[in-house]
């Protein structure tokens, strides 16, 4: 089928943002539209420019015979803080507070427009790596992992646990939690992980980081490297943090059970945002 450029443009442009990190040789679109190369690559230059001018990600040229062109998602630190801020005030509210002075998240993780948001700004901040899978503990981490594997267009793999009959043979260890000290087991599939894999961490909430401390020794087991580490919620005032580096969205600051406030501010998520730009 013939299109005009007006929907060619259109067309393009929808199929980069469902194909994020895929690379689409020229060829294809050339076929796709019954068009020149020539005007292809006029096109894609159109493209590339709103891109990047309105923050919605990056459009990378690969030359040679198997070339093409590649769209990493992106985000504009203006849309940036306003989504982190928007979910700085509805951290905030004081009806999430349960006894203990936990956090009522599930609310959150079941909005599927916000957790799309969350998974892009997860996504936006690791794009340079090299990320072959990302991992997340079950269960409340589930929906942020498979938002950013959208946007980074990865499989996500799930540690439990306890194994479960239809995942086949697994691979477990123990771990120390990092807050209540408890030794704790978790376990992951023998056939969900290739040896050597590049792994990116997503996770809901972090206290002293044990669990995911864990995650990390688990990954140990299969010879995978941790690429980064993402977290929606972390708590200050930890006495040991167990992990170092990792990027966090909202920054638990003080929980006020008596006078049901909740205090939180922005987390390090600007932070490597902006190291990311200066690269």
């Amino acid at each position: 089928m013939k299109f005009r450029r007006s929907g060619r443009l259109v067309d393009m442009t929808n199929y980069l943002l469902q194909h994020p990190h895929e690379l689409v040789p020229l060829t294809y679109f050339s076929e796709r539209y019954q068009s020149a190369k020539s005007s292809i690559s006029e096109d894609l230059g159109i493209i590339k420019q709103t891109f990047e001018s309105q923050g919605i990600g990056s459009l990378n040229t690969v030359a040679g015979a198997a070339g093409g062109v590649r769209f990493a998602p992106g985000v504009n630190k203006q849309d940036a803080m306003e989504e982190i801020g928007r979910l700085c005030s509805i951290m905030a509210n004081p009806d999430r507070l349960l006894p203990g002075g936990y956090l009522y998240l599930t609310d959150i993780l079941g909005d599927p427009v916000l957790v799309n948001r969350i998974g892009r700004l997860f996504a936006a901040v690791f794009s340079d790596r090299k990320i072959d899978v990302i991992a997340t503990v079950a269960t409340k981490g589930i929906p942020l992992a498979y938002a950013a594997a959208n946007y980074l267009s990865v499989p996500v793999v799930i540690v439990r646990r306890d194994s479960k009959v239809t995942e086949g043979s697994t691979v477990s260890i123990n771990y120390v939690s990092g807050s209540s000290k408890r030794i704790q087991t978790m376990v992951l599939a023998k056939r969900s992980l290739k040896e050597g894999s590049n792994v990116l961490i997503i996770d809901d909430f972090m206290k002293a980081g044990g669990t995911i401390n864990g995650v990390i020794s688990l990954l140990e087991e299969f010879q995978a490297n941790v690429a980064g580490i993402g977290v929606l919620v972390e708590s200050e005032g930890a006495e040991e943090r167990l992990v170092d580096e990792y990027i966090s969205m909202v920054k638990l600051t003080d929980v006020d059970t008596k006078e049901k406030q909740i205090h939180v501010i922005e987390g390090n998520y600007f932070q490597f945002l902006k190291e990311q730009g200066e690269k």
